[in-house]
This record gives C-alpha cells, structure tokens and sequence, in this order.
C-alpha cells in the first residue's frame, strides 16, 4: 500500500494508474473513492475523474496527525472489479 502526506489546507490530486496492472486491453469503466475514517474535518474526496486506464481523485481538510485510508474501487470493461488503497497521513508542511 502507498503512504502519502498531505497539509491539511491543500486540495491535491492523487491518482492510480490501472494500465500497469491490466495491460490485456481492459478499460475502467466506472471508478468510485471512498475514504475512512469518516470524520468532521477529515480528509474528503473534493472531485473525481477517470479515463480509460486511470482514475484520479481531489483530497482535501484532513485532521494533522490522524492517518486516513483512501480506496478506489473501479469497474473494469470485462465486467471485473477491483480496489486498491493509500494510506494518507497528514501534517502540517
């Protein structure tokens, strides 16, 4: 799993690049984000996107000192379906 740091005051993209991991011509489809805890101030999911082989999502706010999960979960073109997840742990920079 991937470790990140991110200042609670920036709104920061992060993305995961799904080619390398199914380079036979599957496409994504469909990507969700989903970050936990869920907490008043924590990190958020400002805005999301993807294209055919990456998905891309805005972090925002997070608590410094707390460690948060971020998953994103995506739907492939052959109908598979498949997550993968960070860690992000903020701090003042």
């Amino acid at each position: 799993m991937t470790m990140m740091v991110k200042d609670p005051d920036s709104r920061i993209d992060f993305e995961f690049d799904w080619a390398v991991a199914y380079p036979d011509g599957q496409a994504v489809i469909a990507s969700a984000w989903a970050v936990g805890p869920d907490e008043a101030g924590g990190v958020a999911v400002a805005g999301a996107a993807h294209d055919l082989m990456r998905a891309t999502a805005t972090l925002a706010g997070g608590v410094a000192g707390r460690v948060y999960r971020v998953t994103n979960r995506v739907t492939l073109s052959d109908g598979q379906i498949d997550e993968r997840s960070m860690t992000v742990r903020v701090e003042e920079r």
